[in-house]
């Protein structure tokens, strides 16, 4: 029988508030969560990596700090912990270990947080599903046969299970967003430049790539917001700072506000029912909480977005390889990768810089046009994706998509591809489930998902709510205020049970 067999009902905050009260101790919150991760991360396969020798050695430690004692996951990309190999969800990397703390792992660790492990992603972070070769796939614990999404989905699909209450994640174009949805819990991508990501790195993707967490609570997500936010030396952008801790912010009620929503796609594909009723579900407590709701969209070419974010994405992957290839000289295995990385790298060394540079003018172009929308509505709500978490297999390359990838990273096709625009035209398809979430990374605004609906099957299909730059004690008060309205903590999927 477990030490401590109220762990699983406890979020991150409610766990370290024992601690400090020395209701519980940190040794067995970790035995708890140590157990919970033998008895389901094999239903999942959430955690590739345990660091058990750290976590028992920071339960020693002398407490006190705002997550004492609180089990948590770092992500394989990114959140370098000194001395723990970090392999980018790949079988292509071998024997890199980090030899300094990323800022945002020091920063974690000393708000007292014990790390469990390490969690799974895609390969290089790449996809919106975690099915890396390297690791297998994580799997939904809401459904078995379905995907945690990606590239956090190793960390949600933890967190829902019940293994931690909260877990490092970061978010390039919904990485955050995606996994929370499809997995029932809450995903705060935050402002651009509000968490740093040094030393290793000055900026990711030019801007477009956060770091934070997924949590079950939004008091979690508020709360680590304070510890892991501040400038950091030689940040390339800097957040406009908070008036007060944003912990200390979602205990009031934002004023009343004006928020638009949509449901249509920016691309123009299919968004399932269930994702609509989500919104208009969501419409309907807002305006229940005093907020005035309309359906406005803002004046953003959806399909220009998708372009600018797809050729982000090729040059930001072919630049990617060759980053490693320095960092690991010969501990970097090119042949080792996945079709679809090579394909992705090939496209991405195949663009010009002009196409690189004119593509990334959309990125201002967007962030004009949602300071118009900002000016009239605080707040913007969409579906955090079109469709409930797809099955296993279903958002990888199959028949002729795979062939197709397989050809793309011949030397020489991708060429001769982008000069037919075929990259171009495959843009809807690319986006057709998660088109709702690339806006914000672009703009740099903050935005994020919450769990406020379930299908008839049981499946959660979360809300995304996009928020001007810097405004994140405003999105934090209106998800306490939902989540105070509409509780949700207490929902588990089965493989939490």
């Amino acid at each position: 029988m477990s030490v401590f067999p109220e762990y699983v009902d406890c979020d991150a905050t409610r766990l370290a508030e024992l601690v400090r009260a020395r209701e519980v101790s940190a040794e067995e919150v970790l035995e708890a969560a140590i157990e919970r991760l033998e008895r389901r991360n094999p239903a999942v396969n959430a955690v590739i990596r345990t660091t058990l020798e750290e976590s028992h050695t920071a339960a020693a430690g002398p407490g006190g700090q705002a997550f004492s004692g609180v089990p948590f996951l770092f992500k394989d990309i990114l959140q370098a912990f000194a001395g723990v190999p970090m392999t980018f969800g790949s079988a292509a990397v071998r024997g890199y270990v980090p030899p300094v703390h990323s800022e945002y792992v020091r920063r974690a660790l000393g708000a007292g947080v014990l790390p469990l492990g390490v969690s799974n992603i895609p390969e290089l972070g790449l996809m919106a599903t975690t099915e890396p070769e390297a690791f297998g796939a994580t799997r939904n614990p809401w459904d078995l046969t379905r995907t945690a999404g990606g590239s956090s989905g190793g960390a949600a699909a933890a967190v829902a299970a019940g293994i931690v209450p909260m877990a490092g994640a970061n978010d390039g174009g919904g990485s955050i967003r995606i996994p929370a949805g499809w997995c029932g819990l809450v995903g705060l991508k935050p402002s651009r430049g509000r968490v740093p990501m040094g030393p290793y790195h000055s900026e990711v993707w030019h801007g477009a790539v956060c770091e934070h967490v997924v949590s079950r609570s939004v008091r979690d997500c508020a709360g680590m917001l304070d510890v892991l936010s501040g400038p950091c030396r030689g940040a390339p952008y800097t957040a406009p700072r908070p008036e007060r801790p944003y912990r200390e912010a979602i205990a009031a009620d934002p004023p009343a506000l004006r928020v638009g929503f949509t449901t249509r796609s920016p691309v123009d594909m299919p968004v399932e029912p269930s994702c609509v009723e989500a919104v208009e579900k969501c419409a309907r407590h807002l305006q229940n909480l005093g907020h005035h709701v309309e359906e406005a969209e803002p004046a953003v070419d959806g399909m220009a977005i998708a372009r600018a974010f797809l050729t982000l994405y090729y040059g930001q992957a072919g630049a990617q390889l060759q980053r490693l290839s320095e960092l690991l000289g010969d501990g970097f295995r090119p042949s080792a990768l996945e079709v679809t990385t090579r394909a992705l790298a090939r496209l991405g060394q195949a663009l010009s810089a002009a196409e690189y540079c004119h593509a990334h003018d959309h990125w201002s172009t967007a962030a004009r046009a949602m300071t118009e929308y900002h000016a009239c509505y605080h707040l913007y709500l969409t579906p955090t994706a079109a469709s409930a978490a797809p099955r296993l297999g279903e958002l990888l390359p199959r028949g002729w998509e795979y062939l197709q990838r397989r050809l793309l990273s011949l030397p020489g096709v991708a060429n001769a591809a982008l000069r037919l625009r075929i990259p171009e035209r495959l843009a809807a398809e690319t986006f057709a489930a998660t088109p709702f979430t690339q806006l914000a990374n672009l703009t740099g605004q903050p935005a994020i998902s919450l769990p406020l609906h379930w299908t008839d099957a049981g499946l959660p299909i979360g809300v995304q709510l996009i928020a001007p730059t810097g405004g994140e004690a405003r999105l934090l008060q209106v998800a306490a205020q939902l989540e105070r309205a509409c509780p949700w903590f207490r929902r588990c999927p089965p493989a939490a049970a």
